[in-house]
């Protein structure tokens, strides 16, 4: 049994592991490519049937505030209170 250790030659490239890697992938396209165009079918009838998506994207709010002072906020939701609670008493 040999007790002595080479000396590390470095990061160089694995061209065996790169050669399995570029191998993979392109079984993957192979496999995948005749599927894109039922995924795209999929995808569509999702966003048509299923999906409940406001039209308004979710930063719009955020940026309405943003503008806004901290003053204006609180103010606006002492308005939103004291509607709740007139529209509690209304009932």
């Amino acid at each position: 049994m040999s007790v002595k250790v080479s000396e590390s030659t470095g990061y160089g490239p694995n061209t065996q592991m790169s050669l399995f890697g570029y191998i993979m992938a392109a079984v993957l396209v192979i496999i995948l490519l005749p599927l894109l165009p039922v995924l795209a079918v999929v995808w569509v009838l999702w966003k048509v049937f299923v999906s409940d998506e406001e039209l308004e994207h979710s930063f719009e709010t955020w940026r309405r505030e943003a503008d806004r002072s901290s003053t204006d906020r609180l103010e606006a939701a002492d308005d939103d209170a004291e509607t709740d609670e007139d529209a509690a008493d209304d009932a």
